[in-house]
């Protein structure tokens, strides 16, 4: 069993790098969760601003716990990066994708993942006490 067990197991040792994989899979559910809040209600896609700060800053806090706790000292620094990260990966693809220039709300976005991401990069590292 041990073999197969080896095999399947993927370990990222770079803290920032696990903290963006945790951060993005985060913004996988909470995409998920307001595609079903967007069909099971009256709601239109103009009226969950509110809601993607809130996913976006529930991810970048939680890949900044796991970027902080993977690294064990430091975590504001990993927590800022991985949030910095998470938020230029955010604005690359929205202008990809989209061919959307910066706005101001996508400067408070950054700013919302960096600030979370930090607190979670101190949350982090308390965690592995």
């Amino acid at each position: 069993m041990e073999p197969i067990r080896r095999v399947f197991s993927i370990r990222i040792t770079n803290p920032i790098l696990s903290g963006l994989l945790y951060a993005f899979m985060w913004m996988l559910a909470g995409a998920f969760a307001l595609s079903l809040l967007l069909w099971a209600s009256n709601l239109s896609e103009a009226d969950l601003n509110l809601y993607t700060y809130l996913v976006h800053g529930a991810a970048a806090l939680f890949g900044g716990v796991v970027s902080g706790k993977r690294s064990g000292s430091r975590g504001w620094y990993y927590g800022i990066v991985t949030g910095l990260l998470y938020g230029f990966l955010l604005l690359l693809i929205g202008f990809l994708a989209l061919d959307s220039s910066i706005s101001a709300k996508d400067l408070t976005l950054l700013a919302a993942v960096v600030g979370t991401g930090a607190l979670g990069g101190m949350f982090g590292v308390n965690l592995r006490k």
